[in-house]
This record gives C-alpha cells, sequence and structure tokens, in this order.
C-alpha cells in the first residue's frame, strides 16, 4: 500500500484561535467600514488576507535571530545573506530593505522617471502605485488565457511577446526604464511564468535595449511549477531552475517576506554596479545604511535561512500542495476558481459567483464581506477596488478578473482549516442568487485606495 502524504515538519508552537458570533462579526465589520484591513487581527478566525510575513519560521530560522549581529555597519549577518543571494541568484550587486514596496521605492527612484513606460505581467498593486506615484505608465501585456479562469493554461502568468514587442515598437527606448516579469504573477491568479517566456522576453528586452526585472516575491513557487510542469525540466532541482531563471534578467525586486519565509525585510538585487550606486543613494536616504537596510541584522539572518529553506523541492510541494487541496475543495463545490491554482492562493471568479450584483458595487468584495461575516475568515479583494482609478480620468479601472484572493501563510494553518474555508464559501454559493446588492465608497484616498478605503452597504 502505498504511503499518503506528509507534510515534511511537525508543529512546536500553536496560537490560540477565537471563534466569533455571526452577531459579533456584523457589528466587526460594520465598525471597519467594510474594509478588512480594518478588522483587527483576534477579529478573525482564518487569516487569508495575505501570505506575505504571515508563515511561520522554522527552528533554524529562529536560531539565527539569536545570532544576529546589530552592528550600524557592516554586520556580519548582511555578509551572509548578501553571500545567500549571490549563491543562489546569481547577482553580485545586493540592497537590503525593510520589505518589497522599499525595494520597488529605492531602485524606481533611480530607474523611472515622469512619462516613461513599464511594461510587464500584470503589475502588483504596490509596482504599479510606485510606477504611477512617480507620473509613469504600467502596460500589462499578460497573455489572454490569464483572463479566462475556467481556461487549464500552466503557465497564465506568461508575457504576451506580441503585446509586449508592440510597446517597444510605440515608445523610445528612452521611455522605457524595463520590463518587470513578475513570479509568479500574483494579479492574474498567482500563475507562473515559464522558462521558455522568460527566455523569450529577455531576449525581446535584449534587442531593443530595455532592461529586464524579475519582481521576485514568489520566485521559489515559480521554479517549482517550471519542475512540474515544463518539459526538460523534470529532473533539475528547484536550485539549479532559479539560477538559470535569474541569468535571464539584470536585476529583480524581493519581498522576502513571501518566499524567504520571514516577517518582514526585502531587497534589490543587481548585476550593474552603475545601477548599484544609483540604487544605493535612495537606499541610503530612504532605508538606512547600505549593511542593514531598515532591518535588524537578527532579520537578515532568518532571512539568509529562509531564502535556502524555500528553494528547497519538499517544503514547496507541502506548501503548494495545501493550495491545491483547497482550490480542489472549492471546485467538488462547484465554486469557480483560477484554474490551475497557483502557489500562494486560491483565487475565486468573483464575477461568476455574485453575477447579480453590479460591478459598479465591487464584486469581489462584497464577496469578501460575505466570507468573513459566514465563517469569519478573512480574504481580500484583487479586483475592481485594488485595480483604483485612472490617473487621468479617475473613473474607476474595471480589470478583466474580479478576484477573491485566499492567500495562505506558510506553514502556519492545517488542511482542516481549508476544509472549513472551503464549507464556508460552498455555504455562499448556495445562496448566491439572494446576494444581489454591494457596497458603495464613502471616502477613498487618491492612490492604492484599497488599503484605506471607507464602504457601505447598498440597501
Amino acid at each position: 500500500m502505498e504511503l499518503p502524504y506528509a507534510e515534511p515538519y511537525k508543529i512546536k508552537v500553536v496560537e490560540p484561535l477565537y471563534r466569533s458570533t455571526r452577531e459579533e462579526r456584523e457589528k466587526w465589520i460594520r465598525e471597519a467600514r467594510y474594509n478588512l484591513f480594518n478588522l483587527r487581527s483576534e477579529q478573525v478566525f482564518i487569516d487569508l488576507l495575505t501570505d506575505s510575513g504571515t508563515g511561520a519560521m522554522s527552528h533554524y530560522q529562529w536560531s539565527e535571530v539569536m545570532l544576529g549581529d546589530e552592528s550600524y555597519a557592516g554586520s556580519s549577518s548582511f555578509f551572509k545573506l548578501k553571500a545567500t543571494v549571490e549563491e543562489l541568484l546569481g547577482m553580485p550587486y545586493f540592497l537590503p530593505t525593510h520589505q518589497g514596496r522599499a525595494a520597488e521605492n529605492v531602485l524606481f527612484s533611480a530607474l523611472i522617471k515622469s512619462g516613461d513606460i513599464v511594461p510587464g505581467n500584470s503589475h502588483f498593486d504596490t509596482t504599479k502605485g510606485h510606477i504611477e506615484y512617480r507620473k509613469a505608465r504600467a502596460v500589462d501585456c499578460t497573455i489572454d488565457e490569464a483572463s479566462n479562469t475556467a481556461e487549464s493554461h500552466p503557465f497564465k502568468g506568461n508575457i504576451d511577446l506580441e503585446k509586449l514587442e508592440d510597446v517597444f515598437k510605440k515608445h523610445p527606448r528612452e521611455k522605457i526604464p524595463m520590463c518587470i516579469i513578475t513570479v509568479t504573477c500574483n494579479t492574474s491568479g498567482g500563475q507562473p511564468v515559464s522558462m521558455e517566456n522568460i527566455r523569450e522576453v529577455s531576449a525581446l528586452c535584449k534587442k531593443y535595449g530595455i532592461m529586464p526585472l524579475f519582481d521576485a516575491a514568489r520566485f521559489a513557487e515559480n521554479a517549482y511549477f517550471i519542475k512540474i510542469r515544463e518539459k526538460g525540466y523534470e529532473n533539475a532541482n528547484i536550485r539549479e531552475i532559479v539560477k538559470e531563471m535569474f541569468s535571464y534578467v539584470d536585476g529583480a525586486t524581493m519581498s522576502s517576506k513571501k518566499d524567504a519565509i520571514v516577517n518582514i525585510g526585502g531587497f534589490v538585487a543587481l548585476r550593474d554596479k552603475e545601477i548599484f550606486d544609483k540604487a544605493s543613494v535612495f537606499n541610503i536616504m530612504y532605508e538606512g545604511y547600505l549593511t542593514y537596510g531598515g532591518l535588524a541584522g537578527r532579520d537578515l539572518g532568518a532571512m539568509a535561512q529562509g531564502l535556502k529553506e524555500g528553494t528547497d523541492f519538499h517544503y514547496l510541494e507541502s506548501r503548494i500542495g495545501q493550495v491545491a487541496y483547497l482550490g480542489e475543495l472549492l471546485q467538488n463545490y462547484n465554486v469557480p476558481i483560477q484554474v490551475p491554482t497557483g502557489g500562494h492562493a486560491v483565487f475565486v471568479d468573483a464575477k461568476k459567483f455574485l453575477p447579480n450584483v453590479p460591478k459598479e458595487e465591487y464584486q469581489a468584495q462584497t464577496l469578501a464581506i460575505e466570507l468573513y461575516l459566514e465563517g469569519g475568515v478573512r480574504g481580500v479583494e484583487i479586483g475592481t477596488l485594488l485595480a483604483d482609478r485612472c490617473p487621468k480620468t479617475r473613473e474607476n479601472r474595471y480589470p478583466r478578473l474580479e478576484l477573491l484572493r485566499l492567500a495562505i501563510p506558510r506553514r502556519t494553518y492545517t488542511n482542516n482549516h481549508m476544509e472549513y474555508v472551503a464549507t464556508s464559501l460552498a455555504n455562499i454559493w448556495q445562496r448566491r442568487e439572494k446576494i444581489n446588492r454591494g457596497l458603495r465608497i464613502v471616502s477613498e484616498k487618491p492612490i492604492m485606495r484599497h488599503f484605506t478605503v471607507e464602504l457601505e452597504k447598498i440597501k
């Protein structure tokens, strides 16, 4: 008899969770102005808001916390992390930052000017926010298959080469500072990018003299998908795949709160010393000295160890397997999701789930509120709220996908928790026809509004 799958770790510390009542949740979400970011953590039973910085560190990582060198300059923890980044990614120049959006701030301050064009595959919210804050424009060149949640394409994060070349032809070289390849592509459903596509995008960028760059927050999960889905990589190990992935780009921004499995941290990795020197100025201005970048030495050490653990096949098999398990449960209940499931989250198709709710009333946010009320589960909207308004017209941008993201923290919840989440959504699915009104905005900020927006229910 074949042995069943078992997680490659055991639980050492537990945190108790509070089971709230429906009445309590109705009160709390009303007080939060129907913005799930405004809830207190103790008001949430299962928290799938994000996988960023919410995972459980290993005992080896906690050992690095105790070994942390807190010297302001020249910390040994910094050099340990720098060596790990160079070993895994092959990038000789490295700047630590306190998180991924800080890495974007540092690098984009050095490279992006007003009027620039930045193509890529479904830029993440902070990426697009930093681009638009600088009065530049992000252009989405993701393949069309990504917008069909029912189509099972193995690499829905791929960039459409014709769309990308069209951008290169229409705009002067000096107006395109970079092309960003997000691996995996969060906004399109946590979908991976194939090695073939990375290679072809890199070649096209070099043809036009454009810098290819990774948003590398989930690079290890992307490497896992290449191993199990792309012909020719079946026998390659994860670190070999990672090394090849990074050989095709000139730099990367990284939120280490994802695939480095730490609670805080990020970095910029580069090949070019001239760009490194420019970015270093902004790193000192915004993040601190070059060898700590807004982080304690203990965080640098934990990050170095986490990068090694995050590129282990057995860890990735367990982590991505749990995401797939939740996806299978939801499909068994006929809940419409983005297929195949991605690396870090299950994305529920809110347009198909709540077709009676007008798109102007924020379908994905409405579904997210219903899930919280049903079971105390906190997800996050990846839809019209996140897409924000057009900087010129100030009209809502309605994206092709309107998704409820259920992002699963690393090594944190059991499959029993996944079954609870799936049943909560199934209960809403059974009464979906009765949900025909959504939400309206009461107050919003001019950029990245989804973090602080205030809403009210439409009666």
